[in-house]
């Protein structure tokens, strides 16, 4: 099946590279090259084939990714992912012109502002629904830092799914929980409600002081990605995601 085609300068603008008016003008520049050609006709269609990124540059510089993006952030503390939120949020730590993106890139829930960790964006809304529809189970997993020493009976009150939240009808369901020294531990959850760490474990006596989301599904948070960076997925990162649990 041969690959979708679109105009250039509908493709470019929807990439946040300017408005159409723009586009045509750097082509008319010879600012956008195809194979190594200048492509003067910003009108021209073009193959969405994937290697087109690598195929097309714009002032010499690779095309950005196409539609169906989705990349894995290493969220710092203090930066939100809501727009409603006074401060920082994680669309800065993006390249400016990834904010002007349609479809636009949206977080895959969200992590709080003094929760850290791995945050997925997609621009594909199918993906992310089911990523989050609680049908897929995608597990994520989350190291706890406490401000008491654990007491010991945590593990079995969270794996056996009766525990209530405050102001809540229905119990959790039963999360995983992994022992480290006295005031760290590591949770999996399947679910994801509000703020669901932090009050697991006040409902168990407990404060959490630090909390760090490392995995997802079965994608887990790479040692070499420093906080406030990002990485584009492949394949078989998307893949990963629904591997594990």
């Amino acid at each position: 099946m041969s690959a979708k085609a679109v105009r250039l300068d509908k493709l470019l603008a929807n990439l946040g590279y300017g408005s159409r008016r723009e586009i045509q003008a750097l082509g008319r520049a010879g600012a956008i090259r195809l194979d190594g050609e200048e492509l003067t006709d910003a009108g021209a269609r073009i193959a969405l084939d994937p290697d087109l990124p690598s195929r097309l540059s714009i002032d010499e510089e690779p095309l950005d990714p196409l539609p169906g993006l989705c990349l894995m952030l290493h969220k710092p503390l203090g930066v939100t992912c809501s727009h409603k939120e006074a401060g920082p949020l994680i669309y800065g730590l993006l390249p400016e012109r990834w904010r002007r993106r349609e479809p636009p890139l949206s977080t895959v829930g969200r992590l709080d502002k003094e929760t850290s960790g791995l945050l997925l964006l997609t621009d594909d809304g199918g993906l992310l629904h089911r990523i989050i529809s609680p049908k897929a189970h995608v597990a994520k997993r989350y190291q706890v830092t406490l401000a008491r020493p654990l007491r010991g009976d945590e593990e079995a009150a969270l794996a056996a799914g009766t525990m209530m939240l405050e102001g809540e009808d229905r119990p959790l369901l039963p999360v995983a929980m992994e022992m480290g020294d006295s005031t760290h531990c590591a949770v999996t959850l399947t679910e994801g409600r509000y703020h669901q760490v932090r009050r697991m474990f006040a409902a168990l006596g407990n404060h959490v002081e630090a909390l760090h989301r490392d995995r997802v599904g079965g994608l887990d948070l790479p040692a070499d990605l420093p906080a406030g960076e990002f990485r584009v997925l492949d394949a078989g990162g998307v893949a990963a995601i629904f591997a594990g649990g």
